[in-house]
């Protein structure tokens, strides 16, 4: 999966937008100004940070060795996808969704 893919299919989540608070170098995904992705863009091959479910987090590491604990985020709710092919590409896009999922479930419902 490249970034095209990733970026593409992150920003046509309702409500997404992109922004660079860290710098230049990393791309968040946020949903009503909270993130659900970070990605660095020249990386190769990337790697996107997504927020998830904590049982379904260790499920996830357990069967894939490029999907990690999330790379200065926390461990319990955030991995790490290296999209270097090891990770069917159906995965990451539904990963992607459950990521923007789990952040507007949690938004106060006046947001």
């Amino acid at each position: 999966m490249n970034f095209s893919t990733i970026y593409d299919h992150a920003m046509s989540r309702q409500g997404a937008t992109e922004d660079f608070p860290f710098g230049d170098e990393v791309l968040v995904f946020k949903v009503a100004g909270k993130m659900f992705g970070l990605i660095r863009p020249d990386e190769l091959p990337p790697r996107i940070n997504l927020k998830c479910d904590p049982e379904r987090a260790i499920e996830l590491r357990e069967a894939y060795d490029s999907i990690i604990p999330g790379y200065h985020m926390s461990k319990v709710h955030w991995n790490t996808v290296i999209c270097d092919g090891s990770v069917p590409d159906d995965l990451v896009l539904e990963m992607i969704d459950d990521s923007w999922h789990l952040v507007v479930h949690g938004l106060p419902k006046r947001v």
